[in-house]
């Protein structure tokens, strides 16, 4: 087998995102930031870190935060279907000369027998089934905030090489959804899922491997708006980076935020169903201003430079590589909306060149 590719009937049965470890500086001012204003429910919290769960969970959790010396993503972590689909992603990863490590007891608190792999993309990535099962809180309105967060949604993450990683989680199941090309068919980003809506991994183009954000899920675009009041009335609005937008790509309403370690949340709603068999795929032009923001307001240029550190393994930042081909962060879109400017200094109008 070419250690690059991999049978794809071999590979595990992933269920969907289902929790970051996330590395923190300070944990109290983590925990400040992701349950006394986010309104995260704490599951269990002790000498090792915070385990915390969106309202509609019933798995133990959704996001760690461990006390560490540098701010960085451990690992993201998808459920799979049954024990046995652990199995397979330990071989499947194997197979691809990827480096493995199995945990019968589980890597965080609440989950069971999981592996670990760093991926052909140089992320860390876990998979389990067995956890421990939580009350689901929908029904405990009572516990709900303004801004209630119902789900984890998705991770981003941000690699030099798109195309390939695409192929890699395509290799896993993964349905392409939506990208982003230009006219010489040079892929900036691109929307992958198994849920039913746009993803649950998008990847981005730039320097990496690197965490770009995670996302919580809230209920309407109404407390998205809230969570904004709120921060203004705790003189907080430093924590927002951007928006609060509708997005081009996914249609969804959106807010971006940065911990107090410059973790990057989104908080988003109201995405779109794509369970069919022959959904169709979305491509956006690079040159289109409305990709990332549907009323075309401008992307501040940090939110394409800057992402978090990964860990490997032995929980070492992994050597952050740098994307070669094109990076949507250097496109400008010119007054009339239509002619844009590449990074190289290239002008292109609509995707063909001038």
């Amino acid at each position: 087998m070419n250690r690059m590719s991999a049978d794809r009937s071999a590979a595990p049965d992933v269920l969907r995102a289902a929790y970051v470890d996330l590395v923190v500086t300070d944990l109290a001012r983590a925990r400040d930031f992701y349950v006394d204003v986010l309104g995260l429910v704490v599951t269990r919290e002790d000498e090792s870190g915070i385990y915390l769960r969106t309202l509609e969970e019933f798995i133990h959790h959704n996001l760690v935060l461990r006390q560490g010396p540098v701010a960085a993503c451990a690992a993201v972590a998808y459920r799979v279907r049954t024990p046995d689909d652990v199995d397979r992603a330990e071989a499947f990863h194997a197979a691809l000369g990827c480096r493995t490590e199995r945990r019968r007891g589980g890597f965080a608190s609440g989950i069971g027998d999981a592996v670990r792999v760093e991926d052909p993309m140089g992320f860390t990535c876990e998979y389990f089934h067995d956890v421990a099962l939580v009350d689901r809180l929908t029904w405990r309105y009572d516990l709900h905030r303004g801004t209630p967060l119902a789900r984890l949604d998705h991770f981003n993450l941000v690699t030099p090489d798109v195309a390939r990683g695409c192929a890699h989680l395509r290799s896993l199941g993964f349905r392409l959804t939506e990208d982003i090309q230009d006219g010489d068919g040079v892929t900036y980003a691109a929307w992958l899922g198994r849920k039913q809506t746009v993803h649950d991994t998008a990847l981005t183009g730039g320097d990496g491997p690197r965490l770009h954000h995670l996302a919580f899920s809230t209920y309407e675009s109404h407390h998205v708006l809230a969570l904004c009041d709120l921060l203004g009335a705790l003189g907080r609005h430093d924590l927002i980076e951007r928006g609060p937008g509708r997005h081009g790509v996914s249609n969804a309403f959106y807010l971006y935020l940065r911990d107090p370690d410059g973790h990057r949340i989104e908080i988003y709603t109201h995405d779109y169903y794509t369970g069919d068999p022959d959904n169709p795929v979305v491509t956006w032009d690079v040159g289109d201003e409305q990709r990332r923001d549907w009323w075309g307001n401008p992307v501040v240029p940090r939110w394409y430079a800057e992402a978090s550190l990964v860990l490997d393994l032995d929980g070492n930042p992994r050597e952050v590589v740098p994307r070669t081909e094109p990076r949507e962060g250097g496109v400008r879109v010119g007054a009339d909306g239509f002619t844009f400017r590449t990074d190289t200094g290239e002008e292109t109008k609509l995707g063909t060149q001038l």
